[in-house]
């Protein structure tokens, strides 16, 4: 408690910070503070997701289970305004929504005392202590969906036995993406018959239905090159290497250009700035088409359209420390991928597409100019590569019904 109350005024500094660069981050503070808006229903299967990528992730569990249980209100709390947009535009009304509270415990108890959630179920990593005892406290049953723990999150867990193992112990039950988690898990103090292996829902992504008129409409509009390759998910640091693997490759493939896409799309103008310190005419894909070697992408959601006009994908994240972005996004178009050495946060997705051949590790300038260069050269090996690619999707799909008809039984007893 004491602890909460000497960060507050800290966190408050950082949100503010964060609204001078994303003025959304000044909005709805109040939810923060566990102010839950009127319209959020009492008695909701609450859903906790952070930003962009787990809110996709859950959309479609979602909707599985409010098939199963019609009568149900649906909450989903994001963290982050574009976790916010994601769902306002994938769930619109399907769901009610709003920012989850801070992990303080009298923003806890006010939101908990307003909504009285029926049940509550976070995705892949959020372990929040005070939501989570809250819940128990209240007998609140939580499930954690899609989880995944790395060795080095396990080991920083043991060093907290006194904070996590409570955290721990108080789940309901946990969705292990694979064995290995499920065993971290039970190393941690977690009880076997609490812990199922169900699979990676983010295997369960489909092609958006408009993929083909949105393709063609961005040939169309955009005066590229006749070939394309991408940097999704990037970060800072990466930017500097995929721009001078470019400048590489441009010696090489005189009709090439690049999509950079960074993970946060407020720091496009950054990055703009920065490809034009390279000499390239540069655009942002919210602007008006105009000729340029390097498009950067600043619009949410629009990756999964992007990496289908591309060659080759270059996924970001895994040059840094961040640990790597999802993968499939690129894969069920059946682009080869390239990845940095970082990956924890995906270790046995990637683990899948390296074994079938189909995503290349690059570490530096010199290896992903290499990996690049080969790929476009070998217009069969990338056939063969993006035909690899689907079918890893396609043999790991079936996480989401696995959850959904456990979840949904577990909600309806």
């Amino acid at each position: 408690m004491v602890l909460s109350r000497v960060a507050l005024p800290f966190v408050w500094l950082r949100l503010w910070i964060r609204g001078r660069r994303e003025p959304a981050y000044r909005e709805r503070r109040g939810e923060r503070l566990g102010f839950a808006p009127a319209a959020v229903p009492r008695h909701a299967v609450w859903f906790h997701t952070v930003s962009t990528g787990e809110t996709l992730g859950a959309v479609p569990l979602i909707r599985a289970i409010k098939r199963a249980v019609p009568d149900v209100p649906f909450l989903v709390t994001t963290t982050t305004p574009s976790g916010s947009a994601e769902v306002r535009k994938h769930l619109g009304m399907e769901v009610e929504h709003c920012y989850c509270p801070y992990d303080f415990p009298k923003a806890v108890r006010r939101f908990m005392d307003s909504v009285e959630p029926r049940a509550l179920v976070l995705m892949e990593t959020e372990l929040w202590p005070n939501i989570i005892r809250e819940c128990r406290r209240r007998n609140v049953p939580v499930y954690l969906v899609n989880a995944r723990l790395s060795e080095r999150s396990a080991t920083g867990y043991k060093r907290l036995t006194a904070l996590m193992g409570s955290v721990l112990t108080n789940m309901t039950h946990i969705y292990c993406q694979y064995q290995d988690t499920a065993e971290r898990f039970a190393a941690l103090g977690v009880k076997r018959e609490n812990l199922s292996v169900t699979g990676s829902v983010k295997f369960d992504l489909q092609i958006p239905p408009d993929i083909d008129s949105q393709r063609a409409e961005f040939k169309n509009n955009w005066q590229f090159g006749k070939r394309i390759w991408i940097a999704g998910s990037t970060h800072p640091g990466e930017e500097e290497v995929v721009l001078q693997a470019h400048k590489r490759l441009l010696q090489q493939h005189r009709d090439l250009s690049l999509i950079m896409v960074p993970r946060h799309p407020p720091r496009a103008s950054e990055v703009v700035r920065l490809a034009k310190t390279y000499g390239f005419d540069v655009a942002m894909l919210s602007s008006d088409p105009t000729p340029s070697d390097v498009l950067v992408g600043d619009k949410m959601g629009t990756l999964i359209y992007l990496y289908a006009v591309a060659e080759v994908a270059f996924v970001g994240g895994s040059l840094d420390e961040t640990g790597g972005h999802n993968p499939i996004e690129a894969a069920i178009h059946g682009v080869p991928m390239i990845m940095g050495p970082n990956r924890i946060n995906f270790a046995q997705v990637v683990q899948r597409f390296e074994a079938a051949g189909c995503l290349h590790s690059a570490d530096n300038v010199d290896e992903l100019t290499s990996c690049v260069d080969a790929l476009l050269k070998d217009a069969g090996q990338r056939g063969v590569e993006g035909y690899a690619a689907r079918q890893v999707v396609s043999n790991n799909r079936g996480a989401i019904e696995r959850v959904s008809t456990d979840l949904s039984r577990r909600l309806l007893g």
